[in-house]
């Protein structure tokens, strides 16, 4: 009798471990529950803070969910507007905020080989899909710097600082909130950085300027190709800055070429898909994109075009004797 009831025990313990719901997986393309996917996002306390710095930082494939799930509960032209069609996209999970018996909010950072973007969401207390704020996207200014912070009251605070050339620093913020009434976040303060263009700063103007093609070449005011002189004479080292389309394209890029012929260079960097050839003249430089450089630029322009050879300007001599 001791031995059935013992059977009896062993079957009763198999057959709960066998009834436990196995939790889906977020990186197929099955269809899951908006419970199992609010749940894959791992809690997060406030203040919620996330910088342009951090987006180069890997994220655990632990954390990764396909396009074919997310757009299960987001609406597809939330990336649409931002990547467009036919786009891949990695996907990943940052964490996820509770408001009892309201909204849930969840971070979540997307990329490409040349665009990254966190993107806050925000769900009802039923767990439906009310809004999408893109948060945090950064641009091709070295001088800029990037934040969004969700505080405990549950503003988001869009962070822009900028780096002038005399050292000091100009700000720019927008808060917004997740208005309840409506379903979407609302702008609610907005302070501008101010208008007028910063100053163009060129990071290597005073290494020497030797070679025969070191010089500055332009192409408008906004539009900069320097070349210096190389660590070895088979080198020179470059600045490229330029922005196309009202500034709503911008590029940029500082590193060292290697002379290929009498009158080109080749800039390729192992890990760095990007490959420019800069082809010169007497009088200016021509630049051509060999293979992708979409981590220094804009995805809707590219490094090309010609710029022209700005004259020297040498100190005068002095008279006295």
């Amino acid at each position: 009798m001791k031995k059935f009831s013992f059977f009896i025990i062993v079957l009763a313990l198999l057959a709960s471990c066998g009834g436990k719901k196995k939790k889906p997986s977020m990186t197929g393309e099955e269809k899951v529950e908006i419970s199992d996917f609010i749940d894959f996002f791992q809690p997060v306390r406030l203040p919620f803070y996330y910088a342009d710095s951090m987006m180069n930082k890997k994220q655990k494939d632990t954390f990764l969910i396909s396009y074919k799930i997310f757009t299960q509960f987001v609406p597809d032209s939330v990336l649409g507007k931002v990547y467009g069609k036919n786009t891949k996209i990695s996907i990943h999970a940052l964490g996820k905020f509770v408001v009892p018996k309201a909204e849930t909010y969840l971070f979540v950072k997307t990329t490409t080989t040349d665009k990254k973007v966190i993107f806050i969401l925000a769900f009802d207390r039923d767990q439906k899909y009310a809004a999408t704020l893109p948060s945090l996207r950064p641009d091709q200014v070295r001088t800029t710097f990037q934040s969004v912070t969700m505080d405990k009251k549950l503003g988001i605070t869009k962070m822009v600082q900028r780096k002038n050339a005399n050292g000091t620093i100009s700000e720019g913020k927008d808060v917004y909130v997740f208005d309840r009434n409506v379903n979407d976040f609302t702008l609610v303060m907005t302070d501008a950085l101010e208008d007028k263009p910063m100053e163009l700063i060129n990071p290597i103007d005073t290494l020497p300027r030797k070679h025969k093609w070191s010089a500055d070449y332009l192409n408008g005011k906004r539009n900069l190709v320097s070349v210096r002189d190389g660590r070895r004479n088979d080198r020179i080292s470059f600045f490229i800055h330029f922005e196309k389309n009202n500034a709503d394209c911008i590029g940029e890029l500082k590193g060292e070429a290697k002379i290929t012929s009498s009158n080109s260079a080749e800039f390729r960097v192992d890990g760095d898909p990007c490959v420019l050839t800069l082809i010169f003249s007497s009088s200016s430089v021509r630049l051509r994109e060999e293979e992708g450089c979409g981590n220094h630029r804009g995805i809707q322009c590219l490094f090309d075009g010609s710029f022209s050879r700005k004259k020297e300007t040498k100190p005068k001599k002095s008279t006295k004797k």
